[in-house]
């Protein structure tokens, strides 16, 4: 499985909205990689923040 679906498999299982690092520790992915996935993810504009560094699906 790559980043992306890791990232975005662990945002629709918390059911909350994460932070960058909070996703890291839940995947066990670096934060490096974590944030590369989410950029992608904003791009494609999957992923909405209702607050400043959380971001949650669409």
């Amino acid at each position: 499985m790559d980043a992306v679906t890791t990232v975005l498999d662990a945002m629709n299982k918390a059911g909350k909205p994460l932070s960058a690092g909070q996703i890291a520790e839940l995947t066990g992915l670096d934060k490096k990689e974590v944030d590369k996935a989410m950029n992608k993810l904003k791009k494609e504009e999957r992923i909405t923040s209702p607050k400043r560094c959380y971001w949650e699906p669409k």
